[in-house]
């Protein structure tokens, strides 16, 4: 696809929690509870509110017509500031230093001033019906393959609480999570194609991870993408957790757009319009035979005219149009049907065409049923179902949408705007001093790309094996080869790199879970640099100690059979010689090799192979001395 041609612009969003010690606005800690740990249950209803100039913010909006009940559950580690009980304390020093050194990293502009805000965020995601950034910085700029992608902003804000339980009603949010702090950084919309997107969230993943100040595991940090293609619309898809799915859902994207454009098209074509008139439908399916229509359920239709066969149009993996209609009848707690699916579902032909007459609808038609629901809740899933339909004479809608596990998206709620921020009165600003910009600069840390690059240059290791090894554990990997030259131990970089990397994701798939910042790696250097065993038994030693909690290397190495004297060796090897003697004569030095497969089938594990090379080296050179003696 020709991404030029199309007009791709993509822009990313990247949110990261901070690992610090207190929350952003209060001293609670924050770490994670079970939620069963809860102390307090508590309810709140939420409504939206006018920004400073009266204006609404759509997406709120749309957020209130759900009329839903948050619960909220507490715990001991939380406090008021969480339940919005108690006004929030200054923002956290600690993690204003942490957002300062991101910037840096990226090369932005530190603000002279912080000032908190406020973002209406209704969905309960909040107690309080808004959520607290601060904009920190401005102005930086990435590097990629593809050409320079600016930084536009880096804001602090409060991380939202998290959904445990939602049903059609009541949604159930933990405030363990609320108030941790995150960065929120925004790239300009430079990012060209599918592999750039995914390449610079990697790399700015990467700068996050090199300052060892973010929460590391699954959800503590997440990507959003702004995607637009010419004559298309901006649309921000949220939630996208792994980095592998960015390049999927750009393509599905653009896909999406344009087979959207594509029914635009088709549509004015047909000269379409959506007819907003519902009809009780309920006495057609009196003795319906579906189990999707409950007996004596109501059931309500409306017709959309010139959509015939529009609605069964495929627009990305497993969705159709249709899907995009359901996504909003859904936000009613209701489900869609249509006679370009029907008859389906128990529904019967002649149902079907009974329904169709009561519109006077004709092929190129489409008559839309909401079954089981209130006429109220039925005539709001039919508003917004009109709504978007209409949209689809215009084109592709502003909207934000959220990421499936299979690259797809689906409608979350209108594209938000400016009229939902306004001033925090209850944080004061916090000053950004030349001097406090300095500080942070003076002592930027080295990048996990720095690293790669000297691990190669300084240890030697191959630029893949430099990269993985920065990625997963530097800072062990270091403190390992310092040991070992330190104390002698004759163990090269490369092993050490290849047991953290390779070795242990190897051992990871096959069950065994091993936590390399804490196992002692030490003693399994010790032993091998005593030749106690060959490097090939390490696998083996940390399968044994992993399934033997409390064992020792030594009880390993003894319960493995691996223990062995060299003069044991020595003698071993001897005999291999001395019975292979004219293979030997034949052969001369060049035997090495193949004798190397006879000895280390009984010594393999036992003695490291470059030791057992050396011996057989020098006990065929004095066979071979010893022939030419007797001559």
């Amino acid at each position: 696809m020709d991404y030029e041609k199309i007009g791709l612009k993509v822009g990313l969003e990247i949110h990261q929690q901070l690992n610090t010690r207190r929350k952003l606005f209060c001293g609670c800690p924050t770490v994670l509870r079970e939620k069963e740990d809860a102390t307090l249950t508590f309810k709140r209803f939420l409504r939206v509110a006018r920004s400073e100039l009266g204006e609404v913010d759509e997406a709120a909006l749309e957020e209130e017509k759900k009329q839903r009940t948050f619960i909220y559950k507490a715990y001991d580690s939380t406090c008021l500031v969480e339940n919005d009980e108690e006004p929030p304390s200054e923002l956290n020093e600690e993690a204003l230093d942490i957002a300062l050194e991101i910037a840096l990293l990226l090369h932005m502009k530190p603000v002279e001033e912080v000032h908190t805000m406020r973002k209406i965020v209704i969905d309960g995601s909040n107690t309080s019906g808004f959520q607290r950034t601060a904009l920190v910085a401005t102005d930086g700029w990435i590097e990629s393959e593809e050409g320079i992608v600016g930084i536009e902003t880096l804001c602090l804000e409060e991380e939202a609480a998290q959904k445990i339980e939602e049903g059609e009603d009541a949604v159930v949010y933990s405030l363990d999570r609320l108030g941790i702090p995150l960065v929120e950084i925004s790239t300009a919309p430079d990012i060209k194609t599918p592999k750039q997107a995914r390449k610079i969230a990697e790399k700015i993943g990467m700068i996050l991870r090199s300052t060892g100040k973010v929460k590391r595991g699954i959800g503590t940090i997440r990507q959003d993408l702004n995607i637009s293609i010419k004559d298309g619309a901006r649309v921000e898809i949220k939630g996208v957790q792994d980095l592998r799915l960015i390049e999927k859902i750009v393509e599905n994207e653009v896909k999406r757009q344009l087979k959207l454009l594509e029914i635009r098209d088709e549509l004015r074509r047909r000269g379409a319009r959506v007819e907003r008139r519902v009809l009780n439908l309920s006495e057609i399916f009196a003795s319906t035979r579906s189990r999707v229509v409950k007996k004596q359920g109501k059931v309500f239709g409306a017709c959309l005219r010139g959509f015939g066969g529009i609605l069964g149009i495929e627009i990305s993996p497993e969705r159709r149009f249709g899907s995009e209609l359901a996504d909003h009848a859904k936000r009613f707690g209701v489900g869609l049907m249509h006679t370009d699916e029907l008859p389906a579902y128990g529904i019967s032909e002649r149902e079907v065409e009974r329904v169709k007459e009561a519109f006077n609808a004709t092929e190129e038609d489409c008559v839309i049923l909401i079954a089981n629901a209130s006429q109220e809740r039925a005539e709001k899933a039919f508003s917004a179902v009109f709504a978007r339909a209409e949209k689809a004479l215009e084109g592709v809608p502003e909207e934000t949408r959220r990421a499936l596990p299979n690259g797809s998206t689906a409608y979350l709620r209108p594209l938000p705007g400016a009229a939902r921020m306004y001033p925090e009165t209850d944080v004061p600003p916090v000053e950004v001093s030349e001097e406090r910009v300095k500080r942070i600069a003076s002592s930027l840390p080295e990048t996990i790309e720095q690293k790669e690059e000297r691990f190669r240059k300084e240890y030697g290791l191959s630029g893949e094996l430099a990269a993985k090894v920065a990625r997963t554990y530097p800072e062990v990997f270091e403190r390992l080869v310092n040991v070992c030259a330190r104390k002698g131990w004759k163990v090269q970089p490369k092993l050490i790199a290849t047991l953290l990397t390779d070795t242990l994701t190897e051992l990871s798939r096959e069950g065994f879970e091993i936590d390399a910042e804490s196992f002692d790696f030490e003693g399994i250097f010790r032993l091998l640099s005593e030749n106690a065993f060959g490097k090939e038994a390490i696998p083996e030693i940390l399968k044994f100690l992993a399934s033997h909690e409390g064992a020792s290397v030594e009880d390993a190495v003894e319960a493995l059979g691996l223990r062995v004297s060299l003069d044991e060796v020595e003698r071993f090897i001897e005999n291999v010689v001395r019975e292979r003697g004219d293979f030997v004569r034949e052969r001369g030095i060049s035997a090495v090799g193949p004798l190397m497969g006879v000895v280390m089938k009984d010594l393999r594990g036992k003695v490291d192979g470059k030791v057992v090379s050396e011996m057989l080296r020098a006990k065929i050179e004095a066979f071979l001395r010893g022939s030419e003696g007797k001559k």
